[in-house]
């Protein structure tokens, strides 16, 4: 039975997933528009995230560094493209204390200019390079509209500055970094992506280049989750990074960013939970097992505890919900919650020589005798939770993604079922903008290395030069 305090997603996704944020205690509004409060069960997810994302990152050789969150506009104006890029976005602060600054600085939007700049004044020599730092921290764009973790005035996020001695190298570390934002998402968010180039028009203002990771939510919107940028060397000639190379002649260094935020929290929302709330993947929820003791008994009591210990020397997330709260309360606040795995410990349910364990994703029960190797089933159980997670959004997706050669193709589809769109596309920028028209319809990225499933660009016919997919987007 649906939680009535959320709404039905097949009848107002938007309020369904308003509803599963509050109701999960994931964020709240605030009075500062535009930005929102991280509640408990909200910011433990992004630690896990981040406790995960962080291991990936040093396992491949990056350091954790921290950047000022103020950027004077002298440096902001150094690379052209990032400032016209970002100018309408900019929160600049004029004042500090009562006093009116002779130049104004703005909140960081992101950080390109302070690491260029900085490096700037490390980078001496190849022997120096490369350098691989990382920062986790928060983030300050104006946005007209917005929604709790997709899209806030501040959020939280990671953005990777590298700095390289060759483009080759700095080349590879962008799709390194691409694959491991996929292998994340795939893994540890059971939510399956598209990986691909970013269109000149849709591409990070001042990059060569951008690869992005493409998600597709339940109701067919598209989410770009995360994007990785190869700068070449842009940010090195407008910052000053010169180093001397093995030849001993001075040589502008070349640089990479990347990035992930808690959008990726709004990802696991839209893809995998339900009309009875949060349902998170066993690898990346905070609390994997809840242990629910029913009634007031000393063996119930010794039989919880010994579960919990057990789970907790394995490694396995557990907690005990001894509150005074009824059983059935609990129950259903485990589910709006996401526990994966629930373990209901009853006086009958003893005395009958078994246990109840039930899984959040399908709400299946099973009846487990007590002598059961419970670290090893829970252990499996999870594991058979995620694989089976991954599959059923995989599933769902790839029904939601077509094959269309031409516009009328395109306007059929998105209007029965938006998804991901196959098409091919001339490269030019007036076709991208003729696509827009079709309910806003955007390039998502070009599928690199891919079989041509048409000679002729969809919304011009043309000769094709790309093929790509297409999609509306949060």
């Amino acid at each position: 039975m649906a939680n009535k305090a959320i709404t039905s997603r097949d009848v107002d996704f938007g309020q369904w997933y308003t509803d599963i944020v509050k109701a999960a205690h994931l964020a709240d509004y605030s009075n500062v528009k535009g930005c929102t409060v991280f509640e408990p069960n909200g910011y433990a997810i992004w630690e896990k995230m981040q406790q995960v994302l962080d291991k990936m990152f040093k396992e491949t050789g990056h350091k954790n560094v921290y950047m000022p969150v103020l950027i004077p506009e002298n440096l902001m104006k150094k690379e052209g493209e990032l400032i016209n890029g970002f100018a309408p976005e900019v929160a600049w602060v004029t004042i500090g204390g009562q006093k009116i600054l002779e130049e104004k600085m703005c909140i960081r939007p992101t950080s390109e200019t302070l690491f260029s700049d900085y490096y700037a004044s490390k980078v001496k020599s190849y022997r120096d390079l490369p350098l691989k730092y990382n920062q986790w921290c928060n983030v300050m764009r104006w946005e007209k509209e917005t929604r709790p973790f997709l899209r806030s005035r501040e959020f939280l996020w990671q953005e990777g500055h590298t700095v390289h001695s060759t483009s080759s190298e700095a080349e590879e570390e962008t799709r390194n970094m691409l694959e491991i934002y996929k292998k994340f998402f795939e893994d540890y968010l059971a939510i399956p992506v598209i990986t691909g180039k970013k269109t000149e028009k849709e591409k990070f203002a001042g990059a060569e280049y951008t690869l992005t990771v493409e998600a597709l939510m339940y109701n067919g919107v598209a989410l770009q989750s995360g994007t990785s940028h190869y700068f070449g060397q842009k940010f090195s000639k407008a910052y000053d990074i010169k180093f001397l190379n093995k030849e001993n002649e001075l040589e502008y260094a070349y640089q990479t960013s990347w990035g992930v935020t808690t959008r990726m929290i709004g990802a696991l929302i839209m893809v995998h939970s339900d009309d009875d709330g949060l349902v998170l993947p066993p690898n990346i929820a905070p609390n994997q097992v809840v242990i629910i003791p029913i009634g007031d008994n000393d063996k119930v009591k010794v039989l919880s505890d010994k579960i919990y210990n057990d789970l907790k020397k394995s490694n396995i997330s557990v907690y005990v919900d001894d509150s005074i709260k009824s059983p059935g309360f609990k129950f259903a606040e485990s589910e709006v919650n996401g526990i994966p795995v629930r373990i209901e410990i009853g006086a009958r349910d003893i005395e009958n020589g078994n246990i109840t364990v039930a899984r959040r994703d399908t709400k299946e029960k099973y009846e487990v005798p007590v002598d059961t190797d419970i670290v090893n089933y829970v252990q499996t159980l999870m594991d058979s939770i995620q694989e089976d997670m991954y599959n059923k959004a995989k599933l769902r997706r790839d029904k939601m993604t077509f094959e269309a050669h031409n516009l009328k193709e395109v306007e059929s589809i998105m209007d029965k079922q938006p998804g991901f769109i196959k098409a091919m596309w001339c490269g030019s920028e007036e076709c991208e903008l003729k696509m827009k028209e079709i309910r806003g319809t955007k390039s998502r990225c070009i599928l690199e290395n891919a079989k041509k499933i048409d000679d002729k660009c969809v919304v011009c016919g043309k000769h094709a030069k790309d093929l790509v997919v297409w999609g509306i987007q949060y």
